[in-house]
């Protein structure tokens, strides 16, 4: 299983707990969490790449990264403002490779908020 550790105390923050709960998931390739927390109109975009449009074809393109085997996640820095977040730190792969990340978040709304849009910024290190 995929080793999650988070800088970050995410105490009583709703917003930085879903961005937690989130990434953890995606780290951990579960597959079955990650859609229920997007928004039907999601827009899932690495900087560099075509973005990707609605809730199952990023649902789709998650589960094609599931086959690379995650070692460990490392969350640096959450940070939530109004109906925006980030998510930043290191994911290592259990082959030896590792990248640092920055995931910046759009949300629904405030109660019961969804992600709506995902820009992605990674670098192999």
């Amino acid at each position: 299983m995929t080793r999650i550790i988070c800088e970050e105390d995410c105490g009583k923050s709703p917003r930085k707990l879903l961005l937690k709960d989130f990434n953890s998931a995606l780290a951990r390739g579960n597959e079955a969490a990650v859609p229920k927390r997007l928004t039907n109109d999601i827009v899932r975009e690495w900087v560099g790449a075509a973005p990707v449009r609605g809730r199952e074809a990023v649902a789709r393109l998650l589960r094609q990264m599931k086959d690379e085997a995650r070692q460990e996640l490392v969350i640096q820095n959450i940070i939530t403002h109004g109906n925006a977040g980030s998510v930043n730190g290191t994911l290592r792969l259990t082959d030896g490779r590792s990248y640092g990340f920055c995931h910046v978040f759009q949300l629904s709304g405030a109660k019961g908020a969804r992600i709506q849009r995902i820009t992605s910024y990674e670098i192999r290190q």
